[in-house]
């Protein structure tokens, strides 16, 4: 299957650059908060210029939620999940699927030469491959049907 031999650099020029981070001293209502407003699943954790952990929804359900804490009281490095699992540029997207599926993850941030180039979720993945077998269908249906896709 060719999409998955596609690169991530590939996969995240079709994506927006957007990056949202914060401070592990952060609390984790302010996290939530972000991730609320900029509808996103998990967020970055960074000092100074170096990624040093990951916060997602599921790390706030589990840590702060299910243990009775406060999110105002709480700082982000106490519950982000470190150390984080990256990956390059040049991984495939089915390395990329294969790590989520074993590390049970939904989020893989992209590191290349010790800086952020961006983020890939599960959801990113699955569209690249639905897209691409879309696109490959219409290709094989014009060639079959000698209509010009």
């Amino acid at each position: 299957m060719d999409e998955l031999r596609t690169t991530v650099r590939t996969l995240l020029k079709q994506k927006s650059g957007e990056i949202w981070t914060i401070a592990p001293e952060a609390c984790v209502y302010e996290a939530i908060k972000l991730m609320a407003e900029k509808r996103i699943g998990s967020v970055l954790v960074m000092d100074a210029g170096r990624l040093v952990g990951i916060l997602s929804e599921r790390d706030y359900a589990r840590k702060v939620v299910l243990q009775d804490k406060s999110s105002k009281t709480t700082a982000v490095r106490e519950i982000m999940t470190a150390p984080v699992t990256s990956v390059s540029m040049d991984n495939t997207v089915g390395e990329c699927m294969r790590i989520i599926t074993e590390k049970r993850i939904r989020h893989l941030p992209v590191v290349e030469e010790g800086a952020i180039a961006g983020i890939v979720s599960i959801g990113d993945l699955v569209n690249w491959v639905i897209n691409e077998q879309q696109q490959t269908i219409r290709h094989l249906e014009a060639y079959i049907t000698g209509v010009a896709a």
